[in-house]
């Protein structure tokens, strides 16, 4: 069935009082815009559903979320866990997330299960801390984490508190896949699921045990810490607020200044033009605030709070952003550092980051006598992997990915953005005690480890044509075996299609150089993208930022030449 004819089916199913129906006649006639809207169904990606608010089967909207909800708790029911240990469900500050959310609790409590709600919005670490602490077998997220205002999207969680993956994923899209979009699902109302115990509304012991468990992952006491190191905080009008300002008022940060601006929930982002502090314009008001102040570090969290990043100061009045690869790096040297120093390594250490992150991390850790892992890209694949390495007698001590997101404990089995948050902020008031700054201890890193580059390239290729010229490049470099990018030649290639050693499948490559030199390619998940990261490590900073800029040149120009 095309595009234009489940459109003419929407039309048909949907009231006529239905505003999904008025926003479909808006653009009937409008070929691209109908196939946009209808060319495939949304489907889980690497953090589930996730797409524009709309009307289509490409979608987030009341239709796509019920369909799922309905797979999620016929697949809960089918897996022999007890259904009476329930669903947690959070949501973040963007436009349907909370009426996605209480769809989703109606849906489940319909279905015999239990569902806990938050009152209000809360960050994704606390969705996954909360799933543990109630033994809950699964957890429900509404959050768009940092794609566009269009957006909103819907990660689900298994008991471990991470992220659906495997066996769980695809029996859960097996389920989904079974029904139709307009089937009636077995639903009662909020009001009647509370008076009938299948809805619990979670009150305030929920946030104090997160911000216990926080607080609890700090390394150093408050007499090694200056307290009153000047820090800039933006939560880029998300959930991040609330448990930041608190985490900072309980460690007796008394320098530490939230950026009004952002401060409270906005579905707009009216202030920031894309709320992903990946991207420094993100950091644009934080950093007039922080010249302001004189802050010495700046954080951002996006809107669910997951993924958080830093700029430093640069010591010309300025400030330099920080990548997840540098953040991580800085995070594992000081942890690994204090714990060393205060005697709290555990026996048989292990760091777990993703295929494509680079190596900065893991020479830390080696130095340190910490076991590395890699895993798949995703917090899903990243903390999927800790249950098997618990049994072989690991003990956790970190996990991140280059794309600015890090799990520093390991009670929460995702990115924890405020976790972070709290250690980066304790950092900077470490070494500020010791007359340093972060951007001393990096480029102490550096001097001991080497100097390592990395860039990120994303070429955004959106709709069903961008899909499908994201497939044919990923041919040509598949089947097309280049041995040499310009003057670098080629060592080996890794493809990850059918997976590679204890790496599941997944539609990646890496190409290493003789040089050392490396990159990854790989289509997003979630996004209409395919991202290339480029690596390389020399003696000298100049040296190794050429070398990432040269290999991105050569690389490009094979991309270039795929129409």
């Amino acid at each position: 069935m095309n595009a234009q004819e489940l459109y003419e089916i929407w039309l048909e199913k949907l009231d006529f009082t239905d505003p999904m129906r008025a926003e479909l006649e808006a653009v009937r006639g409008n070929e691209a815009e109908i196939t946009d809207r209808f060319y495939q169904e949304i489907v889980f990606g690497t953090a589930g559903l996730r797409g524009i608010c709309g009307a289509g089967t490409n979608r987030m909207n009341r239709l796509t979320v019920g369909r799922a909800t309905q797979g999620i708790a016929s697949y809960i029911m089918k897996s022999g866990e007890d259904v009476s240990r329930g669903v947690v469900i959070a949501y973040d500050c963007r436009y349907h997330s909370k009426e996605f959310s209480e769809l989703a609790a109606e849906i489940l409590a319909g279905n015999g299960i239990k569902a806990y709600l938050f009152p209000s919005l809360r960050p994704t670490p606390e969705l996954s801390f909360a799933i543990r602490e109630l033994g809950c077998v699964s957890g429900i997220n509404m959050t768009a984490s940092h794609n566009p205002k269009e957006y909103n999207g819907y990660k689900v969680y298994w008991m471990d508190g991470a992220q659906i993956s495997g066996e769980v994923s695809n029996g859960m899209l097996a389920e989904i896949q079974t029904l139709d979009l307009f089937d009636t699902f077995k639903r009662i109302s909020l009001d009647e699921a509370k008076n009938q115990g299948f809805i619990e509304i979670l009150g305030e012991d929920m946030d104090e045990k997160y911000m216990s468990y926080v607080l609890g992952n700090s390394l150093r006491p408050d007499d090694q810490l200056d307290l009153t190191v000047p820090v800039v905080y933006t939560p880029l009008n998300g959930a991040g607020s609330l448990p930041m300002q608190e985490m900072a008022k309980r460690r007796g940060f008394t320098n530490f200044t939230i950026v009004p601006e952002q401060k409270d929930p906005d579905p707009d982002f009216t202030t920031v033009p894309f709320p992903n502090p990946e991207n420094p314009k993100a950091f644009e008001i934080a950093e007039k605030l922080g010249m302001e102040k004189g802050a010495e570090v700046l954080i951002a969290t996006d809107p669910d709070s997951d993924r958080m990043a830093i700029e430093i100061a640069d010591g010309r009045g300025g400030y330099t952003a920080l990548n997840g690869n540098q953040t991580g790096a800085l995070i594992i040297a000081y942890k690994a550092m204090s714990m060393a120093e205060e005697g709290t390594m555990p026996e048989k250490p292990v760091m777990i980051k993703s295929i494509v992150t680079g190596n900065f991390g893991r020479a830390i850790c080696e130095d340190y006598g910490i076991d590395v892992y890699e895993a798949l890209t995703g917090f899903k694949n990243i903390c999927g992997r800790i249950p098997a390495l618990e049994a072989k007698g690991y003990h956790y001590f970190f996990g991140y990915e280059e794309s600015i997101g890090c799990a520093p404990g390991e009670s929460v089995r995702d990115k924890d953005g405020i976790t972070a948050g709290m250690l980066i902020t304790e950092m900077a008031a470490y070494f500020r005690k010791k007359g340093m700054t972060l951007g001393d201890f990096l480029e102490s890193l550096y001097e001991k480890y080497g100097y390592y580059a990395e860039d990120q390239v994303s070429v955004i290729l959106k709709g069903k044509e961008g899909q499908e010229r994201i497939g044919r490049i990923m041919t040509a470099f598949r089947d097309g075996k280049p041995i040499s990018f310009g003057d670098f030649k080629v060592a080996e290639t890794i493809d990850y299609i059918h997976g590679y050693k204890d790496i599941p499948a997944q539609n990646a490559l890496i190409f290493k150089m003789t040089d050392g030199s490396w990159f990854a390619m790989r289509p997003s998940g979630t996004e209409p993208k395919i991202k290339f990261y480029y690596y390389a490590k020399t003696d000298t900073k100049e040296l190794s930022k050429k070398k990432v800029a040269d290999l991105s040149t050569a690389v490009g120009k094979l991309i270039d030449s795929v129409n």
